[in-house]
């Protein structure tokens, strides 16, 4: 078995199996593939063994991932049960990728209205208010009824243990401490993690202690009903998919929906029986683009993903590689690109199944990328850059052409950009990093799943006696039309999220698999991920561990909803000569230790027939392959 984390080296990491089974006639030279190989990486080391049992008890990469989501969302690994999950997957029995839209969606009640007759500007960052509708439980169990082959109970297990009992981690323990003025506020929460909190003595050590072991009997209950449900439908004679969904309804329509729901409103906030009820999963189409004859997939404009795909289309003319990896003509280039792309995302960006109906087409058209290009100053930064006009490039008028022509950026006051305030709201910075996990797996006979899920992170509301903590993505939201037409705040509707898993395939096969944690600097950091190993020829470990860059300039989203131009990070080993020329082009330079962010990627070595783990230097991210 070989293991992986936080390591400067690269991990031959199994065989692959091809999706077309045997050698065809002609194929002598090409390497045979095969083997009981799979790789499982994620945010924590319990959750990549997690993934590895799974695996060991014959599950495919679905219900490995399955389980590593359940193991990391018990550990608050900056995200909990009532958050939210996003993931790409490729299909071996169709060669195609798939798209799983698990992103909750706004309560009744939610409009901009009720939130400005409170005095706010945007929805809050916590609190029973700041909750979309749990969508990391119906996203898993949708993908292990598709896609896995194992039962629910088997896939929870290694949960269901953790909840009854792990070490808490040192790290885990002092953000629950930090947030307990907070957290105190809240019944169910303060029960669940404060264990240690007296009254009487406020200042004293509340939360669990480091290695003390963190029970969460609440949560344990919950877990077992989901597998309750299951056997009980398993024992009526239904299938294993039909069984998971008897569980599926139990939390979204039965006694589960009925104590979260009665949680939530008894503090205040919106949710209704018929909001949990009326939520979906949904198993979608992806978006793509090629670059250099890679077909990169993301998710659709819920998320961020295209972004990723716009910036590609823009630089796909430049020559990068002659510029030289991290030069100041390079950074100058992604970070105009970036600019672009992230610009149309922060006014043309929303929920897909609400209208208006955005302008995907235009916005991944080549020909509308290089017009963006053309409007590239190559010798300074362009503090003011605009979204563009995408409809054109689809056969229509901009119906938005008068906003658009208003639209103007929202800039931070950084004098306010470290205050945090009295409730406990993040700074500007921690806000535009905020945190989540990512989850890699894949197995040799071909199926990929890439996850970014998020949400409930601490300080997170847990509703009524469920265990479960609630995301905090309504601050995502808009409540100003003149800032995004797409995003408003609207009952039923799911905000424009961050949260971006990747996947590319080259000739059909699978090619690499990547995510990051990270706010607006996921697509920033998986991009040059992409290019590391595209333009580089950067190994997967090292792609992953470079020294990326990530500009401010696109508005936050989250918090203030505020934008920085110029702002521009680097490691802080990059060259000081470097520095000096991008100061000179008009950027406000930051030397950090580490910016490549915690990414996880698999590259599929198709001249070998093997599988290449990274997982970057930045957190606790571990792999584990066999």
């Amino acid at each position: 078995m070989s293991v992986l984390r936080n390591l400067s080296l690269i991990v031959a990491l199994g065989a692959l199996s091809s999706t077309a089974g045997a050698q065809e006639p002609g194929d002598s030279n090409k390497p045979v593939l095969h083997g009981k190989h799979w790789v499982a990486i994620t945010g924590k080391p319990l959750g990549a063994t997690a993934g590895a049992m799974t695996f060991a008890k014959g599950g495919n990469a679905v219900d490995a991932a399955c389980a590593m989501l359940a193991a990391v969302a018990t550990m608050w690994d900056t995200l909990g049960w009532g958050g939210e999950t996003q993931a790409l997957i490729h299909d071996p029995r169709s060669g195609e990728v798939v798209a799983i839209n698990a992103l909750g969606a706004a309560p009744s009640g939610a409009t901009p209205e009720f939130f400005r007759s409170r005095g706010m500007r945007q929805p809050p960052e916590y609190g029973p208010l700041a909750a979309v509708t749990p969508g990391t439980p119906g996203g898993l169990m949708v993908m292990l009824a598709h896609f896995g082959t194992m039962t629910l109970a088997e896939v929870l297990a290694p949960a269901i243990e953790m909840a009854d009992g792990y070490p808490m981690e040192q790290v885990r323990a002092e953000s629950i401490e930090e947030s307990k003025s907070l957290l105190s506020r809240w019944e169910a929460s303060s029960r669940v993690f404060l264990p240690h909190f007296d009254a009487d003595a406020p200042y004293r050590w509340a939360a669990p202690l480091p290695g003390e072991a963190f029970r969460q009997p609440e949560l344990l209950a919950t877990l077992n009903k989901l597998v309750e449900a299951e056997r009980n439908a398993l024992e009526a004679g239904k299938t294993r998919e039909e069984a998971i969904m008897a569980a599926y309804d139990r939390f979204y329509r039965g006694d589960i929906a009925r104590d979260v729901v009665a949680g939530v409103q008894a503090a205040g906030g919106l949710f209704t029986m018929a909001d949990l009820d009326g939520w979906q999963v949904y198993i979608e189409e992806p978006v793509s683009t090629r670059y250099k004859d890679i077909d990169v997939y993301k998710l659709t404009h819920w998320v961020q993903g295209p972004v990723m795909l716009q910036t590609l289309n823009i630089l796909e003319g430049i020559d990068l590689k002659g510029m030289g990896y991290n030069s100041a003509p390079y950074i100058h280039a992604l970070y105009q690109a970036m600019n672009l792309a992230f610009a149309d995302r922060d006014f043309y960006y929303g929920d897909p199944y609400f209208p208006p109906a955005e302008p995907i087409a235009g916005l991944l058209s080549k020909e509308y990328a290089r017009q963006r290009m053309d409007e590239i100053d190559w010798d300074r930064n362009d503090p003011s850059v605009r979204p563009g006009d995408p409809y054109p490039f689809q056969g229509e008028s901009n119906p938005y052409s008068e906003l658009l022509e208003q639209w103007r950026p929202r800039i931070l006051n950084r004098r306010r950009a470290h205050v945090i305030d009295p409730i406990g709201n993040m700074t500007h910075d921690e806000a535009f990093l905020a945190g989540t996990t990512s989850i890699q797996a894949a197995d040799e006979d071909g199926w990929v799943v890439s996850i970014t899920p998020s949400g409930g992170w601490i300080p997170a509301f847990i509703a009524g006696t469920t265990g479960i903590g609630l995301s905090q993505r309504m601050q995502s939201f808009g409540l100003d039309e003149s800032h995004n037409p797409f995003n408003l705040v609207e009952p039923g509707k799911r905000p424009r999220a961050t949260l971006s898993p990747g996947m590319a395939l080259s000739g059909g096969e699978p090619y690499m698999s990547f995510a990051v944690q990270g706010g607006d600097a996921q697509d920033q950091n998986l991009l040059q991920v992409l290019l590391n190993v595209v333009e580089f020829d950067m190994d997967v470990q090292q792609a992953v561990e470079a020294a990326n860059i990530n500009s401010y300039q696109m508005h936050s989203s989250f918090g203030t909803q505020r934008s920085e131009p110029g702002r521009l990070v680097v490691r802080a080993d990059t060259p000081y000569r470097v520095i000096q020329k991008l100061e000179r082009m008009g950027y406000a330079v930051e030397m950090w230790e580490k910016s490549s962010g915690p990414i996880t990627a698999i590259y599929f070595d198709r001249q070998h027939g093997t599988m290449w783990g990274g997982a970057s230097d930045y957190g606790d991210d571990y792999g584990i392959a066999w």
